[in-house]
């Protein structure tokens, strides 16, 4: 019998691995300051990297919104690179065999493409599959980066000391496709990182740095980035003299703090941050990336 994805996807090589851990890197929703993208880059860093299947983009992107990228060289077109829907095998990081899901997140045919990927984690016997996040939190950067989780049970949830919650929010193609993956028998997780919501438009590395360790401790896969752990030192400590200069910033960020310290009280205050905003997200543009 002829399946709906069928010509969906093409395998460009098939690789041996043993119950390997499927992490979900796809742009789209939500990404808060880009710290799933920093924390799928900084593994790519770090590993070698063998294409394992492409997807038809034709069928699952809009071009109008996701057009391909022209390269000139003095008027002359030298590429023309169209973007791409990957999964990926990365190899030579620490622990269990990896691959990630790479690319923008389809626009058309969702339905489709989870049973695509659901049927490629039983080919490769994919022992957890883990999503990748971000979202824009009332939290102080003087406090560590907090996850929270989207599991596919209870058992997965309580796995480590992650935010939880009962609500109803819109869903992206990472969760549709944890959630399809679990009704197969397949442990899968969302891991997502609160950014302080006056940094959400701006890169902060800390998050990306704790985000990385949610993934080795949820599945044993582990990537030593010096530079990346270094830039949230950097960003840590420039913030902390960028505020310092100004009571009123010291004020908001102390009752943040104490927020922060009390999530369980739900008397506790949240200032908006928006005074905040605007001042340390110029600050972020052009600080030293070095």
């Amino acid at each position: 019998m002829t399946s709906n994805y069928e010509h969906l996807f093409e395998f460009i090589e098939l690789r041996e691995l043993e119950k390997p851990v499927l992490i979900l890197a796809l742009d789209g929703w939500i990404d808060s300051s880009g710290i799933a993208r920093s924390a799928k880059e900084s593994l790519l860093s770090k590993a070698e990297i063998h294409t394992m299947a492409k997807f038809d983009t034709d069928r699952l992107l809009d071009h109008r919104a996701r057009r391909p990228i022209l390269e000139l060289t003095d008027g002359v077109v030298e590429n023309l690179e169209w973007p791409s829907i990957e999964l990926l095998h990365i190899e030579g990081l620490e622990g269990p065999d990896a691959c990630i899901l790479q690319g923008p997140e389809p626009d058309h045919d969702w339905k489709v493409f989870t049973d695509a990927v659901t049927n490629i984690c039983y080919g490769l016997d994919v022992s957890l599959v883990v999503g990748l996040g971000a979202y824009p939190a009332a939290v102080p950067h003087t406090r560590p980066t907090r996850l929270s989780c989207t599991a596919s049970s209870v058992e997965m949830a309580k796995k480590l000391d992650f935010v939880t919650a009962s609500i109803k929010v819109p869903a992206g193609l990472q969760a549709v496709i944890e959630a399809e993956v679990a009704l197969t028998g397949t442990p899968s997780i969302g891991l997502w990182a609160q950014v302080p919501h006056y940094l959400s438009t701006g890169p902060y590395p800390p998050a990306a740095v704790e985000l990385l360790e949610g993934l080795r401790k949820i599945s044993g896969i582990y990537n030593q980035d010096l530079q990346l752990d270094q830039k949230a030192l950097n960003t840590r400590s420039r913030l902390d003299q960028l505020i310092g200069k100004n009571e009123e910033h010291l004020a908001m960020i102390e009752k943040l703090e104490i927020a922060y310290d009390q999530l369980n009280d739900p008397a506790a205050s949240l200032p908006s941050g928006d005074d905040l905003a605007e001042e340390l997200q110029n600050f972020l543009r052009t600080q030293d990336e070095s």
